[in-house]
């Protein structure tokens, strides 16, 4: 008698990318580096077609089926068999979903309501990748939902992405190199940045992220940019500035301000990817010859972003990231070291930080499938106050994320565009 011997199923795993290598280091309780997309229908959402519609989508996702594993020198993604499942919103926001010493799936979809949330570890995806598999699931669960959208009508997903597109290390494709310690040593020469203004507070009970979203016309808000001849994001990005300011005490206001902004990589490269792919600048104001007003704040701002967003700029910083993960001396380190190590260069990045803020943009889904659609908004898990912010139509939603008790903020910076004119429903999880 012959016995079979079973056949053991092949173990695929990925490097991470440039970026994703710091959120396994950097993930714990406080900050969990998981954000948030939510589609928001004007209906309530079926679990069960969602969940089908989720069983259609990872098939063609199959990054989303991997789990996070801890190697010799660094962490990578490991393919595995486990089968997401959707489930009724029972976590607070931006829960944790990577463990150290669990093998589980780095999303999760839930739903409450009208609301379908899509949660992700930031080493798996940044915000534009994972807006990818949402549109995916949105437009299989309405597919499903609706007997009036035959599949033979229906409009062609906005992204149909080959495997190699999807899974594409864009940092490694477009790295033209570099050598680490010039650019240290160029870092070191270069003209110091003032000391940034820190916001601090009591701190919301179990770790948890306190959020408060405004929901506005798009339109609105572009108009009353337009009166300062500048963009939306440059307009929302000077106001935060000057919310910030209005709140510190007056002995601090010699502090800087400093925007943290994440720059996707996308419109400057040509890439695919559902990975991460995005760089960050920073923007800095001083108030050190006192309160200017905000069209002064406006013009810095303006300045920032045309200086920082031009094309040798971002191919430096690019080359730069890469330069210091590809240095050998770096290399030979064991992962706990590594962990260490960048732990501690995100404790004196912290220090030239005040807040962050990020816009992902405007969201174009098919005609077909909008008028079922209320709004998107996007959230991240906070170590500090930020805003996130997208467009859908002509629905702009401005979120804030915040560890913190104190709402201040948050409150002039919505004051004042309601003194503007413009209308807002706020909502919040407190």
């Amino acid at each position: 008698m012959v016995k079979r011997l079973k056949q053991r199923k092949k173990i695929e795993w990925s490097r991470l990318e440039n970026a994703s290598k710091i959120f396994p280091a950097l993930a714990n309780y406080k900050d969990t580096k998981v954000f948030r997309l939510v589609c928001e229908l004007f209906e309530d959402v079926d679990g069960q077609t969602l969940q089908k519609a989720l069983d259609a989508t990872i098939k063609t996702f199959p990054l989303y089926r991997a789990v996070m594993r801890r190697g010799i020198f660094w962490c990578y993604l490991e393919s595995s068999d486990l089968w997401p499942k959707v489930e009724v919103e029972s976590t607070y926001v931006c829960a944790p979903l990577y463990f150290k010493d669990r093998r589980n799936l780095l999303f999760r979809v839930s739903y409450y309501n009208k609301r379908i949330n899509l949660e992700v570890f930031h080493a798996l995806s940044d915000g534009l990748g994972a807006l990818k598999f949402l549109e995916n699931l949105i437009y299989h669960y309405l597919n499903f939902k609706h007997d009036e959208i035959s599949m033979e009508k229906a409009p062609k997903l906005n992204y149909s992405g080959s495997l190699s597109q999807q899974m594409d290390d864009s940092f490694g494709r477009y790295y033209s190199g570099g050598d680490a310690f010039k650019t240290l040593l160029d870092k070191l020469k270069a003209k110091k940045q003032p000391k940034a203004y820190h916001i601090k507070g009591i701190r919301i009970e179990e770790n948890r992220t306190g959020i408060i979203e405004g929901s506005m016309s798009a339109k609105a808000v572009l108009d009353e940019a337009l009166k300062h001849n500048t963009t939306m994001t440059v307009f929302i990005t000077s106001l935060f500035i000057y919310t910030i300011y209005k709140d510190m005490h007056l002995h601090k206001r010699k502090q800087s301000i400093v925007l943290q902004v994440p720059i996707n990589l996308r419109q400057f490269y040509e890439s695919e990817t559902v990975r991460n792919f995005f760089g960050t600048m920073s923007v800095v104001y001083s108030f050190k010859d006192g309160d200017k007003g905000l069209e002064d704040i406006i013009r810095s701002v303006h300045e920032s972003f045309k200086e920082e967003l031009k094309e040798e700029r971002i191919n430096k910083q690019l080359n730069r990231f890469m330069s210091l993960e590809k240095n050998l001396f770096l290399r030979i380190f064991p992962l706990p070291m590594k962990d260490i190590i960048l732990r501690i260069a995100d404790r004196i990045m912290d220090r030239g930080v005040t807040a962050n803020i990020s816009n992902l943009g405007r969201i174009k889904i098919a005609p077909e499938f909008s008028r079922y659609i209320r709004q998107f908004s996007v959230i991240n898990s906070a170590k500090r106050p930020q805003i996130t912010m997208c467009t859908f139509g002509d629905r702009l939603v401005v979120c804030f994320s915040s560890p913190f008790r104190d709402t201040e903020i948050q409150r002039m910076f919505f004051d004042y565009l309601s003194k503007k004119g413009i209308e807002i429903e706020i909502s919040s999880n407190k």
